[in-house]
């Protein structure tokens, strides 16, 4: 029997990497996110990480038990909703990044609005930039969206690295400006890969800007050029680029933000499964 509470910890730890970040997503000491590993690797009789003192890296067993896990804790909730009755009830404005339009966050929300049918969910698709806007006017009550390495806004779900993509064979022109495709402003990625073509000092120029992931993947499999993407949520059709002569663009963080902190109803509801589910949304 592998017990729910040390599957929800283990799953947290295999979002954020981190027994820190974990601990404090669950409300619970680090010790005590170290012993619900080790009792959960007990019981598997496997190792599902392995660990130094500057990362956390699932080992192939943990891999295997990522997919175990989820299943299991989402039965739980369900049998537990079903047994309860979902007292939540309420209209919940959610606004999602243009990045998880070929995702699984629609089957996320779907599940969501199973457990509470007296919900009524609004979704709002577009830039992260535009979406914090619509935030901050109190157009919308949670979004999720992208963030820049070190900014503390909002409750972290993943960490994944921005690598550059393009249609299979493009092949790059060393001695011309670099064709970017990009996000039309504000967006998160469009200023992080700006700043690094100016800290790596090649020309470039863009060939392509839009407002949608559909825009950008059409552009790149048109072959105009190359698009920056999280490595997790490449689109389909195109490929990360492993050129030399090509700046690296670092990470980019995905995390939930609320217009306020409030302690129960659907947007408390919406964002405590979308940072307990977040491994779903990735490909």
């Amino acid at each position: 029997m592998l017990d729910p509470t040390q599957l929800e910890t283990f799953l947290t730890v295999a979002q954020t990497q981190n027994f820190t970040e974990a601990g404090r997503r669950l409300g619970l000491k680090q010790s005590t996110v170290s012993q619900h590993i080790r009792k959960l690797e007990a019981a598997a009789g496997r190792r599902l990480f392995v660990r130094d003192t500057h990362s956390v890296v699932l080992t192939a067993d943990g891999e295997a038990m990522t997919g175990f896990a989820r299943p299991i804790l989402e039965a739980n909730a369900r049998a537990r909703d079903y047994f309860a009755g979902s007292q939540v009830r309420g209209k919940i404005r959610f606004g999602a990044a243009e990045d998880f339009a070929s995702s699984r966050l629609p089957d996320l929300l779907r599940d969501f609005v199973r457990r509470h049918p007296q919900v009524d969910l609004e979704l709002t698709v577009g830039l992260t930039g535009l979406l914090y806007q619509q935030l901050d006017a109190g157009e919308l009550d949670l979004v999720l969206g992208k963030r820049r390495p070190g900014d503390a806004q909002g409750q972290l779900v993943w960490q994944d690295r921005l690598v550059w993509t393009s249609a299979p064979g493009k092949r790059l022109d060393p001695d011309q400006p670099l064709p970017l495709i990009l996000y039309a402003q504000p967006s998160v990625s469009r200023g992080a890969v700006l700043e690094a073509m100016e800290r790596f000092g090649r020309p470039w120029r863009i060939v392509c800007s839009s407002g949608s992931l559909s825009g950008l993947r059409a552009a790149a499999l048109a072959g105009l050029g190359i698009t920056p993407q999280a490595q997790g949520l490449i689109p389909d059709g195109l490929v990360e680029v492993a050129a030399s002569g090509l700046p690296p663009l670092g990470s980019v963080e995905f995390v939930v933000r609320a217009a306020r902190r409030p302690r129960r109803g659907p947007a408390v509801e919406l964002a405590q499964a979308i940072t307990a589910q977040g491994g779903r949304l990735r490909p």
